[in-house]
Parts: structure tokens; C-alpha cells; sequence
């Protein structure tokens, strides 16, 4: 979620609806032949804890296109906040990357804090903070 102006996002950027998404790591995937190559990164090479910034909302009815069918229950779907992507990020995927959170103050603020603060959050975190930690498929097939 990009475009946090748009009528269709504002109801759910209230504190209520907003959670953090624990990561130690995520990935984009590179533009390369004959496959993409998935590409991860992480605040550095030990792959500590720190959080997306998350919203959820409730949906009732149908979700998927094909289905006829509503949903029997209510469900919840989730979304991250996502910021144009900095100088790590950039060259695997130039137009944007997750807003992480990386300290519990930052955590509080998004969690906490009225939208027009915790929507300073919406920032690429500085280069010097994460790194690429790993490039292509797993060599154990997993």
C-alpha cells in the first residue's frame, strides 16, 4: 500500500487497524533470464528481527473473482506500507520496498499514534542500515 491518500486506504490507517508484520528478512525478485532470481535483504548478515507496517481490515462476501459463493465467515486481509525503495533495494526493484520498522519507538508510533504521525514512517530506511543477504534459489531445494 502505496498511496496512503487514497479514499479506498483511509478508513483502515486508523491505530485499530494497524499491526506490525515481524520479518527477519524479504525478498524482490530480479529481472533476469531465462528465471527472475529471487534476491533477499535484511538489516544485516545475522538477520535480526524488525517488522513491516502492517493494516488489516475485515472482509465478508466474495474475494476471489471465480468464487460464487460468499465466504461463510468473516475474514481478515492484510496489507504492508510500502515507500519508494532506496539504493539497496533500487537496483533489484526500482519502485518501491516495504517501510521497516526497526525500533521498538518506531514500532509504538505505528501502532499508537495519530495517521498524520505515524504516516512519517513512510520513508525508505537508509542504505547504511540493511544489505543484500542472499541472491538466487536455495541449494536445498527448499
Amino acid at each position: 500500500m502505496r498511496n496512503v491518500a487514497s479514499p479506498y486506504w483511509r478508513p483502515w490507517l486508523k491505530p485499530a487497524h494497524r499491526c506490525l508484520v515481524p520479518i527477519t528478512s524479504f525478498s524482490e525478485y530480479a529481472s533476469t533470464k531465462p528465471r527472475k532470481t529471487p534476491v533477499w535483504f535484511a538489516l544485516d548478515e545475522s538477520r535480526p528481527l524488525f517488522a513491516f507496517a502492517g493494516i488489516w481490515r475485515p472482509l465478508t462476501g466474495v474475494r476471489e473473482p471465480k468464487r460464487e459463493e460468499p465466504l461463510p465467515e468473516e475474514h481478515r486481509l492484510f496489507s504492508f506500507l510500502t515507500t519508494e525503495a532506496n539504493g539497496v533495494v533500487g537496483p533489484v526493484h526500482p519502485k518501491a520496498m516495504p517501510v521497516l520498522l526497526t525500533t521498538a519507538d518506531d514500532g509504538r508510533t505505528w501502532l499508537e499514534a495519530p495517521a498524520e504521525e505515524a504516516l512519517q514512517l513512510q520513508r525508505p530506511l537508509s542504505d547504511e542500515m540493511m544489505a543484500e543477504v542472499a541472491r538466487g534459489m536455495r541449494q536445498d531445494g527448499i
